[in-house]
């Protein structure tokens, strides 16, 4: 994919291949995610391209609907996006990240995400 942009992260998101999506990370991001069960003060971190692909992976190898992109602000070095996903059973997903660039490649990212229970 191409330098990073709000196509290529549409691109990335709602396409069928993790690899998309884990080629805009730089080799030592970091990954916080907080939701139900990773809450503020315990979050899961992961670190590096390794540990995010294994997330990645294993969120596209399931029966999903669909995701969407559905809003991105960029300025700067800075982007905030919203996200959406719908599995095959109609359980559905929304997420919202800010992310900080580096050389053109997500460097740190903090995700909210919820699902329907």
């Amino acid at each position: 994919m191409g330098a990073f942009s709000t196509e290529t992260l549409r691109q990335g998101i709602e396409g069928d291949k993790a690899a998309n999506l884990l080629s805009l990370y730089a080799d030592d991001a970091e990954l916080r995610i907080v939701d139900r069960n990773t809450q503020p003060s315990n979050p899961r971190v992961l670190h590096g391209r390794n540990e995010i692909g294994e997330l990645l992976e294993d969120v596209y190898s399931r029966d999903i609907k669909a995701h969407k992109l559905e809003k991105c602000i960029m300025q700067g070095d800075q982007v905030a996006y919203t996200e959406s996903c719908e599995y095959s059973d109609g359980v559905r997903v929304f997420a919202e990240s800010m992310i900080t660039l580096r050389d053109g490649k997500i460097a740190e990212q903090i995700m909210l995400q919820a699902w329907d229970e």
